[in-house]
């Protein structure tokens, strides 16, 4: 019997890229969960206790329970989703001409409550951006809700000098770790 599984997260592009796995989902439940860092807690830690929290949350029965974080960092520096055009500018002139990480964690909960977790690592680095180039990424929208103030899979894509990693972890499931977990809990995935 193929096991069902159900995505932790109401993000349309996980839905997608899960998709691409070739893995129909019998569900979707958002886990609402408190997602303020701890104090001091570094990028990497904080993804996968998001990832994990996340997949605890949510009552998945007898199916599987895959949940995601992606974090944005500047060395130690959390950057955050950004709510409003401020933090947006905030986190562009940040990433301005550096590189930064992209820690995107996954945690599948087993229906036993046993939890198996991944973590991608992806270093971006932006081109120098102008005050133009950052109020016409600011215009177009695409910030909104998203961690760093930025989404690859848009317009910041011409943005982006050089990545080193998964563009898909960057996009919000980066699809060679998820599909390692999945395989390995017996989804056949070809």
């Amino acid at each position: 019997m193929t096991p069902s599984l159900i995505l932790g997260s109401a993000s349309p592009r996980r839905r997608e890229l899960i998709a691409r796995l070739g893995v129909e989902l019998a569900g979707v439940a958002a886990a609402d969960i408190d997602e303020t860092p701890l104090r001091a807690e570094l990028p990497r830690v904080y993804a996968m206790r998001m990832a994990r929290e996340k997949a605890a949350a949510v009552d998945g029965g007898t199916a599987f329970v895959l949940a995601g974080d992606t974090v944005v960092a500047c060395g130690r520096r959390i950057l955050p989703k950004a709510e409003d055009e401020a933090t947006a500018r905030e986190c562009l002139a940040t990433l301005s001409g550096r590189r930064h990480r992209v820690l995107s964690a996954i945690a599948l909960k087993y229906p036993d409550g046993t939890l198996r977790e991944k973590l991608s690592e992806t270093i971006v680095r932006f081109k120098q951006l102008s005050p133009a180039e950052i109020d016409a990424y600011i215009a177009g929208g695409e910030w909104h809700g998203k961690a760093g103030g930025y989404a690859i899979q848009g317009s910041a894509e011409g943005l982006i000098a050089w990545i080193g990693g998964s563009h898909s972890g960057v996009v919000g499931l980066p699809l060679f770790e998820t599909r390692s977990l999945l395989k390995s809990a017996g989804f056949p995935i070809a």
